[in-house]
């Protein structure tokens, strides 16, 4: 028999709509590449972030199935699990105004990136998900998934961010 632990889980703090407004401004507008991807933040929480990618005909990598090309999937799992150690650096300093918490990602950079493409991206949008594993002082471990429009699992990612 498995026993579950009796103490829970520390509640997930709610961002304020000035820190969620910043965050979103850096992610989608101050970091261009996301732009190029077409990344867009549909959910921004202390525990877990979530993006849309839409299909378009920049993102095809092969053009015989219409499937986006593998680079558009590492690249925005890779700035799932950025913008996921964001998020925690976030909540992890509530006691901060928001301007001061959006001060705090300067020096957030890849240390190692690994992504498993487990079938081909066909679709006409695609949903990416991250979580942080655990953040510490100086590096942050990350899980990211890439899906299709029907919550069909196409790559999943592991990464490692360097946060000091």
């Amino acid at each position: 028999m498995i026993k579950t632990p009796t103490h829970a889980a520390p509640p997930v703090p709610e961002f304020e709509e000035e820190f969620i407004t910043g965050l979103k401004a850096i992610f989608e507008e101050k970091i261009v590449f996301n732009q190029l991807l077409g990344l867009k933040i549909t959910s921004l929480k202390a525990d877990r972030v979530i993006a849309r990618i839409d299909m378009r005909r920049e993102l095809i990598g092969h053009p015989a199935y219409n499937r986006i090309h593998g680079g558009v999937i590492s690249a925005g799992l890779d700035a799932m699990g950025g913008l996921a150690v964001m998020a925690a650096i976030g909540a992890r300093h509530m006691d901060e105004t928001p301007a001061q918490r959006l001060q705090r990602f300067h020096k957030l950079g890849t240390i190692d990136l690994r992504v498993d493409y487990l079938r081909p991206g066909i679709s006409d949008h695609f949903e990416l998900r991250a979580e942080v594993l655990r953040l510490g002082s100086r590096v942050a471990s990350t899980r990211m998934e890439f899906l299709g429009a029907d919550g069909k699992l196409f790559s999943t990612a592991a990464a490692a961010y360097i946060v000091s």
